[in-house]
């Protein structure tokens, strides 16, 4: 009979232990690989700022190192995409600097890198974020380096204080400027989208939270431009590379130089864009535009998002097809 004795067998087999290994994570002390952090370590971060995103769940983007605030020297100095400006501050051991840096630059996100936190400091993050308006970040990372075995080194950022995006949201919406029905509308959406490129696209962001704007920014193939998102006036739907670098000079140079290949991306796009060089503006756009939408159309929030990943997929072939401006 081969009822008991098989159920016996079968779970002795599915019990066994398995015949592979595991390794142990091993730390390698960071000031081993990066010994000098101005030489070593700043650069390093400048040309890996999307590993910092991933681990903050933000689109980070980083354009300058040693900026100069009053008598000190800041390590990097960027952008976070959906606020006004980012703050990384490597290795400092006083938060009194870290403030310092960020009245001094108007960062609305302020990144503060260590080896090591004392307590009192991560409480006094907290208690930053706690305290401060909704759209001011405070992010306390403690850098770390691992290996299994003879692996190389993989580098950890362990978020030991961050914002509380919902509690500072929920607060807000309990003031007397609270979310009107549209600005209401837009989170919803904006949600709704996030979740849809995390899905399907989910190379293109690192960002988490969602804000009551008509738009929605991600990092662009080009320092200082951006990908949009956007409700634009008129109940129209806007996708574009929005340039903005912070220099208008540069912004027009950029938008002249994709001009002059107007035809080949086009080609790639796949319909005719509209070129916007925004007289009187600092920033400029290449766009593309569809009719008749409402964010207050809930009905129709999925149509509007088909529209805005499509888009999103070909200006990103077209650009991928065509020389980038340095």
């Amino acid at each position: 009979m081969i009822g008991p004795t098989n159920a016996i067998r079968t779970s002795e087999v599915d019990t066994a232990p398995p015949s592979f290994e595991l390794g142990s994570l091993e730390p390698v002390d960071p000031r081993l690989i990066w010994k000098n952090e101005a030489i070593d370590f700043t650069p390093w971060l400048l040309a890996n700022a999307d590993r910092l995103a991933a681990a903050l769940g933000i689109d980070l983007e980083l354009d300058a190192a040693e900026h100069t605030v009053g008598g000190y020297s800041l390590d990097l100095v960027g952008r976070d995409i959906t606020n006004d400006a980012v703050l990384i501050v490597e290795d400092h051991s006083h938060l009194g600097q870290v403030l310092t840096y960020a009245a001094g630059t108007g960062a609305s996100t302020i990144i503060w890198i260590a080896t090591a936190f004392r307590e009192e400091h991560r409480q006094a993050l907290d208690w930053l974020n706690e305290n401060t308006g909704e759209k001011t970040h405070f992010f306390g990372i403690e850098l770390r380096v691992v290996k299994i075995g003879d692996s190389p080194n993989a580098p950890l950022f362990n978020v030991v204080a961050q914002p509380n995006d919902w509690q500072k949201q929920v607060r807000a919406a309990t003031q007397p400027s609270a979310l009107s029905e549209k600005g209401a509308a837009y989170v919803e959406f904006w949600r709704s989208f996030l979740d849809r490129v995390h899905a399907e696209h989910p190379e293109w962001t690192s960002g988490k939270a969602v804000s009551s704007n008509n738009w929605y920014e991600m990092k662009g193939p080009i320092s200082g431009c951006r990908y949009s998102s956007s409700f634009a006036w008129q109940d129209r739907l806007r996708h574009e590379l929005y340039i903005d670098t912070g220099d208008g000079e540069r912004n027009l140079e950029i938008f002249e130089y994709l001009r002059g290949q107007q035809g080949e991306l086009e080609a790639a796009y796949g319909r005719a864009l509209r070129w916007e060089d925004l007289p009187g503006k600092r920033a400029c756009r290449i766009a593309d535009y569809t009719d008749g939408c409402s964010v207050l159309d809930r009905e129709r929030h999925d149509e509007y998002i088909d529209w805005f990943v499509e888009a999103g997929i070909r200006l990103r072939r077209a650009l991928a097809v065509v020389a980038l401006p340095l």
